[in-house]
């Protein structure tokens, strides 16, 4: 883990990592990204250790990317909704993947595309003011002779 204290820095990326700069912390914000939504949904997905998973969970609810909403009453059950914030870290999620497709893999294992027309979708520099797609006009699929992720 990183030291909470930058001296003489003020780095907008050191704090993003000190939230989100964990490998379990960012599949699982994948996941939900990609409309996982309960505790056993991550973990069978994961492959995760419950416990990893449970302390990941509480941290990114604590940091304001998830919240817990009940959906069963007995016993008490939660699923985890991303919240803005969560949301919001999809634009950093897909260039990551860009740059993983690029120097990483082989054949993309994911492409992402708009849902309307079915165009590819990649993360660029655009200017403030320019359109730009919402979360919820992309959708993500597997890429050629791929399954499921």
């Amino acid at each position: 883990m990183l030291k909470r204290t930058y001296e003489g820095q003020d780095c907008s990326i050191a704090h993003a990592l000190e939230v989100v700069g964990e490998r379990w912390t960012l599949l699982i914000i994948r996941d939900a990204l990609l409309g996982l939504r309960r505790f056993d949904e991550f973990q069978r997905n994961l492959g995760i250790a419950r416990k990893v998973l449970a302390d990941r969970l509480r941290w990114l609810v604590d940091e304001g990317i998830l919240e817990r909403v009940p959906y069963q009453e007995r016993p008490q059950r939660y699923e985890y909704h991303l919240t803005r914030k969560g949301r919001d870290l999809h634009v950093a999620l897909v260039g990551l993947r860009q740059w993983g497709d690029a120097h990483c893999s082989e054949k993309p294992p994911m492409l992402a595309r708009t849902k309307s027309d079915k165009k590819p979708v990649i993360a660029a520099l655009v200017p403030k003011r320019s359109d730009h797609l919402r979360l919820e006009e992309v959708e993500f699929v597997p890429g050629p002779g791929h399954g499921s992720r």
